[in-house]
C-alpha cells in the first residue's frame, strides 16, 4: 500500500469550499471598511454577516448560465441574504477578490510548507550529529576524491534547508499583498482608505499599485521558490539513489517489514521514496516556469493566467507539501553502512589518501612536479591493476623511501588528518 503522506489541510485550502469561503470572507472586510467609513449601513452589515451562505453545487448551477465564478457566487449569496445584498462588492471588480483571497490561500499552504521545512531541518540535523564522525569518501565527478564524514554531507544539506525557509518567507512577504482598487487599478469607485482598512482585517499588505490584477511577476517568485525547494530534494535524493547502489551500498532508505522490491527479483530494495521525489521534482520546476509565462499579461489584465493558476499553486503546493513529509520520513529512517565506508575508502590501497603523500614529499625538498609525477605514478599502477595497492607500492618504491620512511608513509593514511576541522565546520552551521 503506498503510504498517504500529504496531510488533509492542505488540500483542503484549495477545496471549492475553501475558494468561496475565502471570497466570503473578502467581500466581508471590505463591507466591515465600508461600513467604519459610513458606507454601509451596520444593519446591513449585520444582516449579511448573519445570513451571507452559498452552496458549491448552487454555485455550480448558476455559473453553467452566466459563465462567471465570481457572479456565480455573489448570486447565490444575494438568494440566501436578500435586500441588503446591494451593500456586497461595492465598488469592487472580480479580481479584487479573486486575487486578495489567492493571497490568503497562499498564505496557508505556505505556513503548511514553512513546517514541513522545519521538521526536514531538525531530522537532518540530528542525522548530522549523530554521524557527524561516521568517515566516508568524499566525491567529485562522480570519482573518489578525499574522507569526510556522512554528517558533513547532511550539515550541507541543513544549511541548504535553512536557505530555502528565508527564501520562503520572502516569497510569502511578496506575495501576501491584497487590493481593492477597481476595474484597471485606479480606485475609480472605490477608496484607497478602504482598501487599507480591509487587508488590515485580512492581515494583508495594500498593493502599492495594481492594475485589475495583482502582478504576477509576485507568484512567479514563489513558484521558483517552490521549484528550488523541490530542486534541493531531488539533489538529496538523488545521493540518496547514488549511495544505495548494490555497488556502493553505504547508505540506504529505510525497507519496512514486509516490503517488496520487485514482482521478479525477491532481493530487491529499491530507492522508491527518492526516485518518487525526484521525480515530482520535474513537476513543480515545470509549475514555475509555466507561473513565469504568466507574468505577460495584456495591458491591465487578461486572464489567460488564471486558468494556469488554477492547476500550478494547488498542485506545486500540494505536491511540495508532500515530497518535504516523504523526504523527512526517509531521513527519520536513514541507514548508515560505516562498514561499507571504510571499505570503499580503501579501493585500490587508499588511492584517496594521495594529496597527503603529495605535500609530504614536497615538504621534504622534493618540487611539486616531481611530487606529483611520483605521487600520480604509483596511484595509476594500483589503479590498473585488479587488487592494486598504492599503499603498497608507495612502500615498495624506493624513490620514495629516499624521501619519508615507512612510518612517514603509513601516516598519510589516516582519515583523521583530514577530520581535523570537522568540529568547526559543524560550529559554522550550528550544529
Amino acid at each position: 500500500m503506498i503510504e498517504r503522506y500529504t496531510r488533509p489541510q492542505m488540500g483542503d485550502i484549495w477545496s471549492l469550499e475553501s475558494k468561496f469561503q475565502t471570497f466570503l470572507e473578502v467581500e466581508l472586510a471590505v463591507m466591515e471598511a465600508q461600513c467604519a467609513m459610513g458606507l454601509v449601513p451596520a444593519q446591513a452589515l449585520a444582516e449579511v454577516k448573519e445570513k451571507a451562505r452559498f452552496d458549491v453545487k448552487r454555485i455550480d448551477e448558476i455559473e453553467a448560465e452566466v459563465r462567471h465564478d465570481v457572479i456565480a457566487f455573489l448570486t447565490n449569496i444575494s438568494e440566501n441574504v436578500g435586500e441588503s445584498a446591494r451593500f456586497v462588492h461595492m465598488g469592487l471588480t472580480s479580481s479584487d477578490v479573486i486575487d486578495t483571497a489567492l493571497a490568503l490561500q497562499l498564505k496557508k499552504a505556505s505556513s503548511i510548507l514553512l513546517d514541513d521545512l522545519d521538521k526536514l531541518t531538525e531530522t537532518v540535523l540530528q542525522q548530522a550529529r549523530k554521524h557527524k564522525r561516521t568517515v566516508m569518501v568524499g566525491r567529485s565527478h562522480g570519482i573518489h576524491a578525499e574522507p569526510i564524514t556522512f554528517g558533513f554531507k547532511l550539515a550541507v544539506w541543513v544549511e541548504e534547508l535553512r536557505r530555502h525557509r528565508l527564501r520562503l518567507e520572502q516569497a510569502i512577504e511578496m506575495i501576501a499583498v491584497g487590493q481593492m482598487s477597481g476595474p484597471v487599478g485606479t480606485f475609480s469607485n472605490i477608496s484607497p482608505e478602504v482598501e487599507e482598512r480591509a487587508l488590515k482585517i485580512l492581515a494583508l499588505t495594500p498593493a502599492k499599485i495594481s492594475t485589475q490584477v495583482i502582478q504576477r511577476d509576485r507568484h512567479a517568485q514563489f513558484m521558483t521558490t517552490l521549484a528550488l525547494i523541490a530542486a534541493s530534494l531531488e539533489k538529496f535524493s538523488v545521493e540518496i539513489r547514488h549511495l544505495q547502489r548494490t555497488d556502493v551500498l553505504e547508505a540506504e532508505e529505510p525497507f519496512h517489514a514486509g516490503q517488496k522490491g520487485s514482482s521478479a527479483m525477491p532481493h530487491k530494495r529499491n530507492p522508491v521514496a527518492s526516485e518518487n521525489i525526484s521525480g515530482l521534482a520535474r513537476v513543480v520546476r515545470s509549475n514555475a516556469l509555466a507561473a513565469l509565462e504568466n507574468v505577460a499579461l495584456w495591458h491591465e489584465r487578461d486572464i489567460s493566467h488564471s486558468s494556469v493558476e488554477r492547476i500550478i499553486l494547488p498542485d506545486s503546493t500540494i505536491l511540495l507539501d508532500y515530497m518535504l513529509a516523504r523526504f523527512n520520513s526517509v531521513m527519520e529512517g536513514i541507514v548508515a553502512y560505516p562498514e561499507n565506508m571504510l571499505s570503499n575508502m580503501d579501493v585500490f590501497g587508499g588511492v584517496i589518501f594521495s594529496q597527503s603523500v603529495l605535500l609530504k614529499l614536497i615538504d621534504k625538498g622534493l618540487t611539486r612536479e616531481d611530487s606529483y609525477k611520483l605521487v600520480q605514478e604509483n596511484a595509476m599502477k594500483a589503479w590498473n591493476v585488479k587488487g592494486g595497492s598504492f599503499r603498497a607500492n608507495l612502500l615498495a618504491d624506493e624513490r620514495v623511501l629516499a624521501k619519508l620512511s615507512k612510518a612517514e608513509i603509513e601516516s598519510c593514511f589516516d582519515p583523521d588528518a583530514y577530520l581535523k576541522n570537522i568540529d568547526a565546520v559543524f560550529a559554522r552551521v550550528g550544529i
